[in-house]
């Protein structure tokens, strides 16, 4: 009986290289995937690439793709999603339809919360609609589980404001456990982001 997954987590938890793993798996056996991430993160190109070094071409997805649509002629083994936090409600659903009626799993791989500890759109329609929630760990400069995220300026400083989406990597965000993104936010500083950018 197919799902809908979600796995999120906050920044380096290796979700891409999930993702790209369970896609290996598939094609292993012969079966058909679609991947697809989002087409606002430039740093993609078309494809989805994990920090250690495998990647995948993938289609990509703006708030206009209708995944019924696009998927369900092309009956998939399976369909995977990165950066399933930029998915609208409405594509949820969509996803939840190929689940329901073409048996089709879709497992989707995102970050929860924003740089202020807000649900994603995508996210929050994922926790609601989601058969299976899978949390993939990693954890902060002390060593407490990380489910926050900060956006930091090259100094440091703790961006509070701003719009919800700027793509960056280990130069723009840290992980942090909720303890120290409290702080973080409290101070306007990231003291962490030396140590966690050195390990």
């Amino acid at each position: 009986m197919a799902k809908l997954y979600f796995y999120y987590s906050t920044m380096n938890a290796g979700k891409s290289t999930a993702l790209l793993q369970a896609a290996y798996n598939y094609s292993e056996r012969g079966m058909k995937t679609m991947l697809f991430t989002a087409l606002l993160d430039t740093r993609a190109q078309g494809q989805i690439a994990s920090r250690i070094g495998i990647k995948a071409d993938a289609g990509r997805f703006t708030t206009a793709t209708d995944f019924w649509n696009e998927c369900a002629p092309s009956k998939p083994n399976c369909i995977l999603i990165d950066e399933a936090q930029f998915l609208t409600k409405d594509q949820v659903k969509q996803l939840a339809r190929l689940v329901d009626e073409s048996n089709i799993p879709v497992m989707c791989y995102g970050i929860r919360t924003d740089f202020q500890g807000e649900l994603f759109p995508g996210s929050a329609a994922l926790l609601a609609w989601a058969d299976n929630l899978h949390e993939l760990k990693t954890i902060c400069f002390c060593g407490r589980k990380a489910i926050m995220v900060v956006r930091v300026l090259p100094d440091g400083t703790v961006e509070q404001q701003g719009k919800q989406v700027e793509i960056g990597g280990n130069e723009r965000y840290v992980s942090l456990c909720r303890k120290h993104f409290s702080l973080s936010i409290q101070t306007g500083r990231c003291e962490s982001k030396n140590s966690t950018s050195e390990s």
